[in-house]
């Protein structure tokens, strides 16, 4: 699904840029995946690449869950689920900076995974918050009654 940001100047389009989530997932599980390859191979190194293997590649295709999801609350459960595997791997790439486990070599490859998984996990939280409150504000009379009435003038306009 993709999400459009337009700047608008005196009516006119100043600049459009197009993000993708999905493709920025995509991205970020590739980018985890080529982290997890240069650990080392000692006890703590397959430990902590297997745990950020697992929690760094699942947003994405609970995203894809997401989607499909059967209903609001559903979609909600799956957000914070995207959020949850988020959280857990920023914990593993902190503690793979702290350590340190890898050579100074692949410190931006690091760095440059911390900066989006701090921005993937903003993304989530926002989304989050936007469908709670629509869910709840769904479930208002006045919100009922503004539909109704929103149904009757569409019905209204399509028999003229």
């Amino acid at each position: 699904m993709e999400n459009a940001e337009r700047r608008m100047e005196n009516g006119r389009k100043m600049a459009e840029k197009t993000y993708d989530l999905e493709e920025r997932l995509l991205n970020y599980a590739v980018q985890i995946v080529r982290l997890v390859e240069k650990l080392p191979n000692t006890r703590a190194g397959n430990h902590i690449a297997g745990q950020l293997l697992r929690s760094g590649t699942s947003p994405l295709p609970n995203h894809g869950e997401a989607e499909g999801a059967e209903s609001r609350n559903d979609f909600i459960h799956k957000l914070g689920i995207c959020h949850k595997e988020l959280r857990e791997s920023y914990r593993w790439l902190k503690l793979i900076q702290r350590v340190p486990l890898l050579p100074p070599t692949d410190t931006a490859l690091l760095e440059t995974s911390l900066r989006e998984t701090d921005e993937l996990l903003r993304i989530f939280i926002s989304s989050s918050r936007t469908a709670r409150a629509n869910a709840c504000r769904e479930e208002t009379p006045e919100y009922e009654a503004e539909r109704r009435t929103q149904n009757v003038e569409r019905r209204t306009q399509n028999a003229e």
